[in-house]
């Protein structure tokens, strides 16, 4: 049975540091760089909702159902965005990554690529995950290009799924990695990152 613990991921010119209210400003400054909450299919915080969003990150990591990381760009060591891993399902050795997002000056960068490259490494080599599950809503094509570009398969849509902040409802686009598949992911993005190949998700 997985335990996922808050431990700080590093690789490929990121840090990914286990998300603290000490990143609030960090985050503030990441959104604004686009004001990235004007999308509204994404879970970017405004400046007034930073705050909100992290204390609820923690929560959601204390019930055992998340584990957040603030994302830092070490050649500027600014803070890109952020990532977690969410809906952590124990008892079947599964997690999804999600809530991720980065900032307009880090979008088809290396960065997505060198954070799924930690996370998942993580969670298949270290806490010895069966499947990475990931999600996006259906109007975050960028997003579901950038998942499908990783190696993830489809796994189909659940419709009326879940609510987005402005009261309507997404429908989500579910994916997943399997354990047998990892190693031909991890080889994909080992060579997408050494090409110096970016994607945004």
């Amino acid at each position: 049975m997985i335990t996922p613990v808050p431990v700080t991921l590093e690789g490929n010119g990121v840090r990914l540091e286990p998300l603290t209210d000490s990143h609030r400003d960090g985050l503030t400054a990441a959104a604004s760089d686009g004001r990235l909450w004007e999308l509204w299919y994404t879970s970017v915080p405004s400046p007034e909702e930073t705050a909100k969003y992290i204390a609820d990150a923690l929560a959601g990591q204390k019930a055992g159902q998340m584990l957040p990381w603030a994302v830092r760009d070490l050649k500027s060591y600014s803070i890109a965005g952020s990532t977690r891993y969410h809906d952590i399902v124990r008892e079947i050795d599964r997690v999804e990554i999600g809530w991720t997002w980065y900032g307009g000056s880090w979008q088809r960068s290396h960065v997505n690529s060198a954070c799924k490259l930690l996370l998942l490494t993580h969670a298949f080599d270290s806490l010895g995950c069966k499947v990475v599950g990931l999600r996006t809503d259906n109007f975050n094509f960028a997003s579901q290009r950038a998942i499908e570009a990783l190696g993830a398969k489809k796994d189909g849509v659940i419709r009326h799924h879940h609510a987005r902040r402005d009261g309507t409802v997404r429908d989500s686009h579910v994916y997943s990695i399997l354990a047998a598949e990892w190693s031909d992911v991890k080889r994909h993005l080992m060579l997408r990152l050494a090409r110096g190949s970016g994607s945004r998700a």
